[in-house]
């Protein structure tokens, strides 16, 4: 269980669910005004932190630098919105809808020394610290300073100052904007094989047979008279001719590969942020001076 001294350690700290996943950030810690003991804690979630589920504290402990609680992620995103007052404080039908989404019976919570009504009615710790008064012995917490109904606040209340403190602080939310990568899409490079037609001339020869005619002369009469004078004969010639002949061979005609060129884009981020003011009252305008230094 996290007790009021380690909640310094568990504002603006990582939440993890019992698997490892991280949740978010704590922002806000609220206290059981009978019993001052943490009852909740919120936890920043969504893209910069634009939710924020609450989660019993009762089971959660402190590891190192972090908080780690017995619930899956997905259930503390999936929470009931819960709707806090103006004086952080929790209806008594807003935590029997998130105790019975979490599984926890509301006898167990009474059982746990408290009153129905009064849990999840206490102080709310900010960043900056406490974001509500001390509360009375018998009253709800007061808001920034408001002394509770039926016993007496702390004089400043606004951050957990001394009753003989005579100032008041005033604090205000600053937003920081942090970045998170992650995997937007894949690429891929895939081989695969087409056929494709083609076609290319190629100059086929063959032969063919011309007779050819020629007197006798006194250059080939020898040779024309060698033969038989009166007789049958068959002289034969053999023709030619190229036909196509058709190879294919694999040749390396390039590499491919793919890279990764970082762009980055400017792009404008809203949020909200609270701010204090003080105002004093009875006491004239004239009246109030900057300190010196």
């Amino acid at each position: 269980m996290i007790t009021r001294d380690q909640i310094s350690n568990v504002l603006d700290h990582p939440v993890y669910d019992g698997e490892g996943h991280k949740i978010g950030e704590a922002k806000h810690v609220f206290f059981d005004d009978m019993t001052g003991r943490p009852e909740w804690v919120t936890v920043k979630t969504g893209w910069f932190g634009s939710n924020e589920s609450f989660v019993p504290i009762r089971e959660a402990r402190l590891v190192e630098d972090h908080v780690e609680i017995p619930y899956r992620k997905d259930q503390v995103k999936e929470a009931p919105n819960v709707d806090v007052d103006a004086g952080g404080h929790l209806s008594e039908s807003e935590e029997h809808r998130l105790y019975d989404y979490y599984g926890i019976t509301w006898d167990s919570v009474l059982d746990d020394g408290g009153e129905t009504g009064q849990y999840g009615q206490g102080e709310q710790y900010g960043q900056t610290g406490y974001a509500a008064g001390t509360a009375g012995a018998m009253g709800a917490a007061g808001t920034a300073g408001t002394a509770g109904t039926a016993g007496t606040a702390g004089a400043a209340g606004g951050t957990g100052q001394y009753a003989d403190d005579d100032a008041m602080t005033r604090s205000e939310e600053q937003m920081h904007v942090g970045v998170e990568r992650r995997e937007a899409g894949r690429a891929r490079l895939r081989k695969y094989v087409v056929t494709e037609e083609v076609e290319t001339t190629v100059p086929l020869r063959h032969e063919e047979v011309r007779v050819e005619r020629e007197p006798i002369t006194d250059a080939n009469r020898d040779a024309a008279l060698s033969g038989p004078q009166i007789g049958e004969a068959e002289h034969e010639v053999t023709l030619h001719e190229e036909r196509p002949v058709v190879e294919t061979e694999a040749v390396p005609v390039e590499r491919v590969r793919m890279t990764t060129d970082e762009q980055t884009e400017e792009e404008t981020v809203r949020g909200q942020v609270r701010k204090e003011h003080i105002e004093a009252e009875g006491v004239e305008p004239d009246d109030i001076r900057p300190q010196d230094g």
